[in-house]
């Protein structure tokens, strides 16, 4: 029996993390944590973005930080989830002053001479006001050549059509842009796929997302056009006192999106549950906790300048053609 089934069309995604909203801050603490080995891989590159979008951001915490670390710029946060972005706009409607800010706020409450032109530094010197929208990975409401940095933490894996977002968002980077992104691996939640297999053996149901393998996504990122794509994965694991609480979680993050006819958790029988969480008890590791594993995919990869135009005729620039006469 296969335990998987694959992402949910958009409304329904739409639903599912609307209706979570409220229950996702207790379990933010996983993309926070992968959100912080971004960061550290980011420290490696030279980038100084000016327009940043966060796909899949989720209740706002990556628009903060990326505004810390880049003060300058303007921060876009696009969701799915409009209820997300509710509280997303709520978490960073103040925005966090930097330390050119901080300055231009202390003058402004201790320097008594020419008020106006400290109060228009304080404006000039905090950061950007930061954007959000609602809107579809594939069919975004950018104009192409936008963005410096594009980012996004923990959201690809729910796309139905990862081939039809990968290109996408690479229309919506800059030449020379940066595309950087973690997302969920087909290794994830392994002890809930043993757990169902043993709980509902007899029905060949799908009741666990499945994800893509990150060679899969790698391949896409080739044929969307992305260049020097870098893939890395790792697992992370969680532990839990019981099958209830790994259940709470799980349901929070969203990894339950039934559709058709396929009934949610909450309502299957009395029996599969109690199969459900004897399956898991039956993972109980020595120490007395319940893992669950997480495989993490990172990914990062370049728009470079065009070779061939819609035609399919190679592009020569004047800098190519005066390295290859030098040679000469």
């Amino acid at each position: 029996m296969d335990s998987s089934q694959p992402a949910v069309n958009l409304q329904r995604l739409q639903q599912i993390f609307d209706r979570r909203a409220d229950a996702f801050a207790a379990v933010h603490f996983l993309p926070r944590e992968v959100a912080q080995r971004m960061h550290e891989r980011l420290k490696c590159v030279k980038l100084m973005p000016q327009r940043i979008l966060d796909a899949g951001c989720g209740l706002g915490d990556d628009l903060l930080a990326l505004q810390a670390r880049f003060e300058s710029a303007q921060i876009y946060g696009l969701d799915v989830s409009h209820q997300m972005l509710v509280r997303a706009l709520a978490a960073t409607g103040a925005p966090r002053l930097g330390w050119r800010g901080r300055i231009a706020d202390t003058l402004y409450r201790t320097v008594n001479f020419n008020r106006p032109f400290i109060s228009q530094l304080r404006k000039v010197f905090q950061p950007r006001p930061r954007q959000t929208v609602q809107a579809d990975f594939a069919n975004l409401p950018f104009a192409a050549n936008t963005f410096d940095l594009f980012w996004s933490n923990l959201a690809l894996h729910w796309h139905t059509r990862p081939d039809q977002v990968l290109p996408e968002w690479r229309r919506v980077l800059k030449t020379g842009g940066l595309l950087m992104f973690s997302l969920l691996g087909p290794d994830s939640l392994c002890e809930l796929r043993a757990a169902w297999r043993h709980a509902d053996a007899q029905t060949p149901q799908a009741r666990v997302l499945d994800f893509t393998d990150m060679h899969d996504f790698g391949d896409m990122l080739a044929a969307s056009g992305f260049e020097i794509p870098v893939m890395e994965m790792e697992k992370l694991t969680i532990t839990y006192p019981s099958p209830a609480a790994l259940l709470n979680d799980v349901r929070r993050w969203g990894a339950y999106p039934f559709t058709g006819e396929r009934r949610p958790l909450g309502l299957t029988s009395r029996r599969l549950q109690q199969e459900l969480v004897g399956g898991l008890e039956a993972q109980r590791r020595a120490d007395g906790k319940i893992p669950l594993t997480f495989e993490i995919i990172y990914g990062h990869a370049w728009k470079v300048a065009e070779r061939t135009t819609a035609e399919g005729y190679a592009i020569v620039r004047p800098d190519e053609i005066t390295k290859a006469t030098k040679q000469k």
